[in-house]
């Protein structure tokens, strides 16, 4: 049917009907089948596929949250060793631990899917009197976010442990914290102990 007859037809069925009949549908009525299947077809096409990469990437950035926070968790508890860990085991998992995840969630908003597999966790937490608790590291090696648990004593209050988190945006200076919990009025053992 050439244009000109076809437009047409879309002139005088909308204003036949008012225009309860748009000129969109009466178009496509007009439109030869296998050419509205061909445009559908591949309209479809572009959706799903751009509907899977959003569920792929949203897949990794889940398994690499997993992923880190259950490394976080035993990198956590092998710091704390046999003395401190059964002490604060079960305010670290309420506390710090869904502090840590929501972290590990920021740092997986700054990468693409396919990056996070390159983004991995040391490996040896900090004894003795160390902070580190681990770090997470980019495919360069260099530390893109720091875990770490500090004592503080303040006066007449006791001893406490200060979890908090650093990153490489201002160079590591700023502590973000993570929370606190209180271990007693004596001195705590060294990590790993």
């Amino acid at each position: 049917m050439p244009a000109w007859l076809r437009k047409s037809f879309v002139v005088i069925i909308s204003l036949v009907t008012f225009g309860l009949v748009s000129p969109a549908q009466v178009n496509g009525f007009l439109t030869p089948t296998a050419e509205r299947t061909d445009k559908s077809t591949a309209a479809e096409t572009v959706f799903i596929d751009s509907f899977d990469d959003k569920l792929d990437e949203e897949t990794e950035k889940n398994q690499f949250i997993d992923r880190t926070v259950r490394e976080a968790e035993l990198q956590s508890f092998e710091k704390f060793g046999g003395k401190i860990g059964p002490a604060i085991e079960n305010e670290f998992r309420q506390t710090i631990l869904p502090n840590i995840e929501k972290a590990i969630e920021m740092v997986a908003e700054q990468y693409p899917g396919e990056k996070l597999s390159t983004l991995r966790i040391t490996e040896m937490p900090g004894g003795g009197e160390s902070e580190k608790i681990f770090h997470i590291i980019g495919d360069d090696n260099k530390d893109i976010i720091r875990f770490h648990v500090r004592r503080d004593q303040p006066p007449k209050d006791g001893h406490w442990f200060n979890f908090h988190y650093h990153t490489y945006h201002d160079g590591f200076q700023s502590h973000y914290e993570l929370g606190r919990i209180y271990w007693a009025k004596d001195t705590p053992p060294k990590w790993k102990s």
